[in-house]
C-alpha cells in the first residue's frame, strides 16, 4: 500500500501540510501536475506561467534528490493523470494540503479517483482559517488594524511587553513622502534563467492558448534558495530606505525599494513567520528606523494574513459583490496600455514587461480607475488576476472587490479609495509627461481622473453620505455649480 501526495503549484516547500505528515520518503509517491485546461480559466500573464511552472519543476528536483519518488506531468487536465498514477502506484490514500482558492477546492470534490482523497489543514498562513473565524466571530466590525494588532501581540513582534516599541501600533505617516529628485535607487536582485527555466520559456512563448504579457527578460527567481537571497538582499539594502517613499511613483523606476518577496511567499518559496522575524532582528541588530520596519511587517503581518482570512470567512457570494451597481466593460487600454493618461500608460507597460506594479500603483491607480468610471468590479478582478505575477484567486477577490472596489459596501475598506489627478500629480512624477492637465477637471485637456472622480462623488452622494469619512469631501460638491456638474457628467460618460 502506498501513500500518494498531490503537491500543487502553490505549494512549494518541505514542512507543507502533506509532506510533513509522511515521515518515511520510501513509502511516498509524490505526483506534479502542469494543467492546460486549469490555465485556460486566465488570460494568464506569460511570466506567471513560467515562474509557477518553473518553480514546480525545480522543487520536484529537490524532493527527487531528498529520496521520494516524484512523477511529474503535463496534460490537459487534472483527473487523467491522477488515475493513472493511482493505478500505476496502487495508491491506497490521497494526502493533498487544503488549496488556498476556493474555486480550486472544488476541482478536488469533483475528481473521481480510485482512491480515498484527504485534504490536510493548510499552513502556508500564520492564522488558520478558523483562528481568523474566531477572532472575527467576536467583533462587530473587521478592522485590519484591530487584526494586525493582535496579530503582533500573539507573535511578539516588536513588543516591549505588552506594549509596541515605539509606543505606537502603525507609523504609515512617516511612509507618504512624494518622490525627491535624483532618488538613488538599489537595483532589485534578479536572475538569468537556468536550462529547466529556459525550456518552460519556451514551452510557455508556443501555447496555443490566449496569454498575456511578455518575456523579453524572465529575471524571478524559481527557488527556494534564489527566494532567500531576495530576502537577504531586502533586509540589507532595500529595507533600511523602505519606509518614507514606499507610496511613490517615478517613470522609470519598477520597484524603487519594494521587497519583491510576494511572487515567492504565495508559491510557499518563502514563509510569513520567517521574513518578518528577519526584518525584525534587523531592526534590533542594524538599529534600522523604526518606521520603515513596522511599515513592512504590517504588510505581512497584517495585510497579507488579513487578506487570506477574510476571502475564506466571507460568504460564497463575495466575489460577485457590486455595491456600487458598476457595470461598465474594462477598457481595452488595461489589456494593451495604449492610453494618452500616462499613469495609466507607464504602469500598464510595466506590468506587461514584468507581471509587476507595486500596492499604490495597484490601489490608487489602476483600482482608483476602475472605480471612479464605474467599471464592472468583476471585469477588473479578473484582470488583476490575470496579469500579476503574484495574484490567485483569494489575494484578488479581497484587494479589488474588497480594498479597491468598495463593491463590498465597506465590509473590509472604512472608505472608498478614490482619488482625483491631484494625488497621483502629488506622489508620482507622471503627470508632467501627460497629455492631459492635472489642474483642470473640465474640457479637452482636463485630466480624466478629475471628472471621472467629481462624477463618481455625485452618482453616489446618497450613498456615500452615510459613510462617515466621506462627508466632509462631499461637501465639495456643493462648490461645483449644476451646469458644470452636468458637464463633468457628459465628460465621464463620453470617455469611453
Amino acid at each position: 500500500m502506498t501513500t500518494g501526495i498531490w503537491i500543487l503549484g502553490d505549494q512549494l516547500y518541505l514542512t507543507q501540510a502533506a509532506l510533513q505528515s509522511c515521515h518515511d520518503s520510501s513509502k511516498v509517491a509524490i505526483i506534479f501536475i502542469e494543467s492546460y485546461s486549469h490555465i485556460k480559466k486566465h488570460q494568464y500573464h506569460k511570466q506567471k506561467l513560467v515562474l509557477v511552472w518553473s518553480a514546480m519543476r525545480h522543487f520536484a528536483e529537490e524532493l527527487r534528490k531528498l529520496g521520494y519518488s516524484v512523477t511529474y506531468k503535463i496534460a490537459e487536465d487534472f483527473q487523467t493523470p491522477l488515475q493513472q498514477w493511482v493505478n500505476v502506484n496502487q495508491i491506497t490514500e490521497l494526502l493533498v494540503m487544503s488549496p488556498n482558492d476556493k474555486p480550486f477546492l472544488k476541482t478536488i470534490e469533483d475528481l473521481t479517483l480510485a482512491c480515498d482523497i484527504t485534504l490536510l489543514p493548510n499552513n502556508q498562513f500564520l492564522w488558520s482559517t478558523e483562528e481568523f473565524d474566531n477572532w472575527a466571530k467576536k467583533r462587530k466590525r473587521l478592522l485590519m488594524e484591530d487584526f494586525y494588532r493582535e496579530g503582533r501581540r500573539r507573535f511578539d513582534i516588536l513588543m516591549e511587553a505588552d506594549k509596541p516599541i515605539g509606543g505606537k501600533w502603525n507609523l504609515d505617516a512617516y511612509n507618504r513622502k512624494p518622490p525627491a529628485r535624483n532618488l538613488n535607487t538599489p537595483e532589485p536582485l534578479w536572475f538569468e534563467p537556468d536550462e529547466i527555466t529556459q525550456e518552460v520559456i519556451q514551452q510557455v512563448d508556443f501555447l496555443d492558448i490566449a496569454t498575456y504579457g511578455e518575456i523579453k527578460e524572465f529575471r524571478w527567481g524559481v527557488t527556494r534558495s534564489q527566494a532567500l537571497s531576495v530576502l537577504r538582499y531586502f533586509i540589507d539594502i532595500r529595507l533600511p530606505e523602505f519606509g518614507p517613499y514606499q507610496d511613490a511613483m517615478v517613470t522609470g523606476e519598477e520597484t524603487m525599494w519594494h521587497a519583491m518577496l510576494s511572487p515567492y511567499l504565495n508559491l510557499g518559496l518563502l514563509q510569513p513567520l520567517e521574513i518578518i522575524q528577519a526584518a525584525e532582528q534587523a531592526y534590533h541588530e542594524k538599529q534600522l528606523a523604526l518606521n520603515s520596519v513596522e511599515g513592512f511587517i504590517r504588510q505581512v503581518l497584517g495585510w497579507r494574513e488579513y487578506m487570506h482570512g477574510i476571502y475564506h470567512h466571507v460568504d460564497t457570494d463575495y466575489s460577485q459583490q457590486n455595491w456600487f451597481e458598476h457595470h461598465k466593460p474594462l477598457p481595452e487600454f488595461y489589456w494593451t496600455g495604449e492610453t494618452k493618461m500616462n499613469c495609466l500608460h507607464q504602469i500598464l507597460t510595466q506590468v506587461m514587461d514584468t507581471g509587476y506594479a507595486h500596492h499604490i500603483q495597484r490601489l490608487m491607480v489602476l483600482n482608483n480607475f476602475g472605480l471612479i468610471a464605474g467599471i464592472s468590479p468583476q471585469e477588473l478582478e479578473n484582470w488583476f488576476h490575470t496579469a500579476f505575477i503574484d495574484a490567485y484567486d483569494w489575494v484578488m477577490q479581497t484587494n479589488v472587490i474588497g480594498m479597491g472596489q468598495y463593491a463590498d459596501g465597506g465590509l473590509l475598506a472604512s472608505k472608498p479609495y478614490a482619488a482625483s489627478a491631484n494625488y497621483i500629480n502629488k506622489m508620482s512624477d507622471y503627470c508632467k509627461s501627460c497629455d492631459y492637465k492635472h489642474s483642470q477637471r473640465i474640457g479637452a485637456k482636463a485630466c480624466p481622473f478629475n471628472f471621472l472622480y467629481w462624477d463618481f462623488l455625485n452618482r453616489h452622494r446618497d450613498k456615500l453620505k452615510h459613510q462617515g469619512r466621506m462627508n466632509f469631501i462631499l461637501k465639495n460638491l456643493d462648490k461645483i455649480s449644476p451646469e458644470d456638474l452636468e458637464t463633468i457628467h457628459q465628460q465621464a460618460e463620453n470617455i469611453f
